[in-house]
């Protein structure tokens, strides 16, 4: 009976959940591509690669070696090995998974893999907060990844093609992210506050039945909406509670729209609200219309720039919320809507 009080003393409101002692992020890497690293936060990341294949013979053979340098830099500024990550959670944009399957395979941790698009690092970031809060493991590493080209053979078209991209069309982010999660903070090598993740709040599948490919803004914007409201009832919150709202790639389309559809509720998020997908490239110099996208876009500004300015002491508490485009190559053939899913996740320094 005392076990299941203590259950639901962590559930809030219709479906989020609140971490009574706080797992903490104890370790975190970017590896980013040469765009990106031309990009405003080029100079945070911890490896960039000039060339777009990292050495190797195909598009997909690159991203896994993203990842794999990605999880590799994670233990190494955690002071940690393989060997200490009882188990891991993450996924990426490719057909089952085949970036994080060749990616982490050497790294030999048990390992939980999930698709949840570019909502990928919210719904890795839950997962292993709860495994940690609930006493399953002691250090988590939650990762993800994603590779332009290696998005744009699978669910557009072939780069050779050479198709006219339309303004509502966003850049997938080449690069991967990772973060370790632990019980406690006792691997902290980098200077600043402690970082924990509070709560969160996973979300639903929303589908207002857009078709459109090219615009994965417009087709997420209304499941950021959802996640957001529901993590401001639940919690009882307002927007100010938040230094920073941040949406994973909803780009400069889908950030109107959600500022938009919040408003209607009564919700003003247009003073605090950030999107990895438009800091991530500089809009005027690089060309890519509607901002970033991609698994690797959220995780890499996550892992650089929102925990440098958490750890700095800029921020107090973020709510960290990557969006992710439900289609594949079947659905859209097929002519099927692309739905939306956003995972929030409450982050804060600690004091």
């Amino acid at each position: 009976m005392a076990a299941n009080q203590n259950k639901q003393s962590k559930m809030v409101g219709k479906q989020s959940i609140i971490f009574r002692d706080p797992p903490y992020i104890i370790s975190a890497s970017s590896v980013a591509g040469k765009k990106e690293g031309e990009g405003p936060l080029g100079h945070l990341f911890d490896l960039i690669h000039e060339d777009p294949m990292v050495g190797k013979n195909t598009w997909e053979e690159a991203e896994s070696e993203l990842m794999k340098q990605s999880a590799e830099k994670a233990l190494e500024k955690a002071g940690l090995k393989s060997q200490d990550i009882r188990y891991l959670v993450g996924g990426d944009l490719l057909g089952q998974l085949i970036a994080t399957s060749f990616g982490i395979v050497d790294l030999e941790i048990p390992t939980l893999g999930i698709y949840g698009a570019c909502s990928t690092m919210g719904e890795a970031m839950t997962i292993g907060a709860i495994l940690v809060d609930g006493g399953f493991a002691d250090n988590v590493m939650a990762i993800t990844s994603s590779h332009f080209a290696g998005a744009e053979k699978q669910f557009r078209f072939p780069l050779d093609y050479g198709n006219q991209r339309p303004y509502s069309a966003h850049w997938t982010v080449t690069g991967s992210g990772a973060v370790i999660i632990a019980d406690k903070d006792s691997h902290k090598k980098e200077q600043g506050a402690s970082v924990v993740i509070k709560g969160v709040t996973p979300g639903k599948i929303v589908d207002f039945g857009l078709k459109d490919s090219m615009n994965m803004g417009a087709a997420m914007a209304p499941a950021a909406f959802e996640t957001i409201k529901q993590n401001f009832e639940d919690f009882g919150v307002k927007p100010d509670y938040y230094d920073k709202i941040i949406t994973g790639d909803l780009g400069y389309v889908g950030q109107t729209i959600l500022i938009d559809l919040l408003g209607e509720k009564g919700y003003d998020i247009s003073h605090n609200h950030m999107d990895c997908g438009i800091e991530i490239f500089d809009q005027e110099e690089q060309d890519t219309h509607a901002g970033g996208s991609g698994c690797g876009c959220s995780a890499i500004t996550f892992t650089s720039y929102i925990l440098n300015q958490l750890r700095g002491g800029n921020w107090k508490r973020v709510l960290f919320v990557p969006t992710g485009a439900l289609l594949s190559q079947v659905s859209f053939n097929e002519g099927k809507s692309v739905p939306g899913i956003a995972h929030a996740v409450v982050v804060e320094a600690e004091t």
